[in-house]
């Protein structure tokens, strides 16, 4: 089953996706949390790579986020039994801490797993001075987090689509009897047979379980002891086994990861593609390196555009996407600016698996419902909206019109496939409304509903340069159809926080894929996955049947089918508006080395590595 990632449509091109807050810490901590950092030699200065996020982080447990940023994080400090290989395309799964890829049953509902020993813990308090060993059961016992009810995970809607086999049911125990979660209770579904062996058995066929196994980023390996010592700020202390751990955090403003002291014999590896040629110049300079290459990753969080953009120009961040408003002088014609290339700047210019979308809630009384005028109104919206202009005005040209909730270079995918999704025409939308009673009464130039009440589309927005782009074209495209908008402004992790409560009318915001199958974009439009996944809260039978069909079987034809007869059904509904799939362009400075955009995975700082020059001079 593929994931998705959410995302603020702050980013400058970029469900996935791959979210709840985490709580707010106890009183009396600080929203820094500094870590000791492992003693550098004074005659070497630690090899650091400097990004910049556009979007603020929510906290660093695997449990409680669903954010592309918090993800990326947790993706170097965890590890999960598999991930991808850094440079094979198509993209390929191998063992992280697996010993080898899993045994299935021929029906694909056990997998059993053997783990690789002497796998550590990065040291921390939590052990009181003990190493502590990875085993089987700490995969368990995080598999059985997002199930407890306290938490409130944001992604237990999707683990439970997975059925692994009593998990619900151990959640509704503790849910009805009003008792703690007992995360001991042994349950069929995820067991360890042994100190170095997880047997994983499902409620139906899952064919493409290993994906879901392949995510670091929520399903590494969290102790329990960890978990227990530091309670509500657990999200403040991650504890992996990866290559790196928080050594700083300034929360929404600086995040430092430094290499894991204890990280095991880790060495470069990748296989890419005999044609690929500068994977196979990364495979000769790198392979047998240790890993991570670089000792230390910071991460500033600068929202902005222009301050990002300057940032990279002047030296003080190392890796950038380059932000939509300045693509034409970074790539004029599609080419690097000469001014950039003879400083060395290196560039790469990708078609994301991801969306740009907005949703409409599903149960607000007004823009929701599955009644005809209801969905005429939403349909409406879609035809004002000028993905055409969008495209050009805010993304620079740097993106293709949607068609379909389902992204590029993922299973379900047709470049082919047309739809209304991809439509501009207001002509059409005035007379939907106008045949449903969406009429304007009183003559004032703004329309009011059928039953004579104010017509107001309440939009959530942040105060960043971006979105008040995005929100002059929204006043734009309705006013064309006579409908009045109200803009709704906060902070990104707020506004999160609120579709997850249900509490917005209309978001926008991105989502990217984090798995090779399409199923992970259609989660936005399962039913039991409201509130989660399902933003939307969008709910039709109809709709569910071909989703669950579609989770138990293989790929082929019959489910590309079900993926066609899923778009059509999101399509006629309208819960979302998905408007484009972005094209992002990457600059990253000449001391720079092994950098490749990945496309699902997000452990992408270990295979980087910042040698010295004068472009990269601290």
């Amino acid at each position: 089953m593929g994931w998705a990632v959410l995302l603020g449509v702050a980013v400058s091109a970029s469900p996935a996706a791959r979210a709840e807050p985490p709580r707010p810490p106890a009183p009396g901590t600080q929203a820094t949390q500094v870590l000791e950092a492992p003693s550098i030699p004074p005659a070497q200065a630690p090899r650091t790579l400097r990004v910049a996020f556009p979007v603020a982080e929510t906290g660093f447990d695997p449990a409680l986020i669903n954010d592309l940023y918090s993800r990326t994080i947790t993706a170097h400090i965890f590890e999960g039994l598999y991930g991808y290989d850094p440079l094979a395309r198509p993209a390929k799964i191998r063992p992280v801490t697996a010993e080898a890829l899993p045994e299935v049953s021929a029906d694909f509902r056990v997998f059993t797993v053997k783990l690789r020993r002497g796998i550590h813990f990065a040291d921390d308090p939590a052990f009181q001075g003990r190493p502590r060993e990875l085993t089987a059961q700490d995969y368990v016992y995080s598999f059985k987090r997002f199930a407890d009810p306290a938490l409130k995970s944001p992604v237990w809607s999707s683990v439970e689509q997975i059925g692994f086999t009593g998990l619900a049911a151990l959640r509704r125990e503790a849910l009805e009897r009003r008792q703690p979660f007992d995360p001991d209770r042994e349950i069929e579904g995820i067991r360890a047979l042994d100190r170095y062996t997880l047997q994983f058995r499902l409620d139906e066929p899952r064919p493409r379980l290993l994906e879901t196994l392949a995510g670091s980023d929520l399903f590494g390996a969290v102790a329990r002891e960890v978990a227990e010592h530091y309670g509500d700020t657990l999200p403040a202390h991650p504890v992996g086994t990866g290559p790196f751990r928080l050594a700083q955090w300034r929360r929404s403003s600086l995040i430092v990861l430094e290499r894991n002291p204890g990280f095991r014999d880790q060495f470069y590896e990748a296989e890419p593609a005999a044609g690929d040629t500068e994977g196979q110049a990364l495979v000769a300079r790198f392979q047998g390196r240790r890993l991570p290459l670089a000792d230390r990753v910071e991460v500033s969080i600068i929202s902005e555009q222009q301050p990002r953009w300057l940032a990279f120009l002047n030296g003080q961040i190392d890796l950038v996407t380059v932000p939509s408003e300045f693509v034409s002088r970074a790539m004029p014609g599609g080419q690097l600016a000469p001014h950039l290339a003879r400083e060395g700047v290196q560039a790469w210019r990708v078609l994301q698996p991801d969306s740009v979308f907005a949703y409409f809630n599903m149960a607000h009384p007004v823009i929701g419902g599955l009644e005809p005028g209801r969905v005429a109104l939403r349909r409406a919206i879609g035809l004002a909206v000028d993905v055409q202009r969008e495209i050009r005005l805010v993304w620079k040209g740097q993106a293709i019109p949607a068609q379909s909730i389902v992204v590029p270079h993922t299973t379900g995918y047709d470049p082919q496939f047309k739809s209304e999704m991809g439509d501009h025409d207001p002509a059409r939308a005035r007379a939907l409304l106008d045949l449903y009673g969406y009429t304007d009464r009183d003559g004032d130039g703004w329309r009011e509903q059928p039953g004579g009440q104010p017509l107001l589309l309440e939009v959530a927005t942040q105060p960043d340069q971006n979105s008040r782009q995005f929100d002059e074209l929204w006043q734009r495209n309705m006013k064309s159809i006579g409908i009045r908008v109200k803009f709704i402004t906060a902070q990104w992790p707020e506004q999160l926080k609120a579709a997850r409560a249900g509490k917005l009318m209309v978001w926008q915001l991105g989502s990217s894929a984090a798995a090779p199958d399409g199923q992970g974009s259609l989660m936005r439009l399962n039913g039991p996955q409201a509130g989660g996944q399902n933003l939307a809260r969008f709910s039709l039978p109809a709709f569910d049947k071909v989703y669950a069909r579609m989770s138990s079987l293989p790929d082929g034809p019959e489910r590309e089918a079900l993926f066609l007869e899923a778009k059509r059904l999101s399509v006629a509904y309208m819960p979302y508006k998905v408007r484009a799939h972005r094209i992002l362009t990457d600059l990253a400075r000449p001391g720079v080395v092994g950098y490749r955009r990945p496309l699902f995975w997000l452990d992408q700082w270990q295979y980087i590595d910042v040698v010295a020059g004068p472009a990269t001079e601290r």
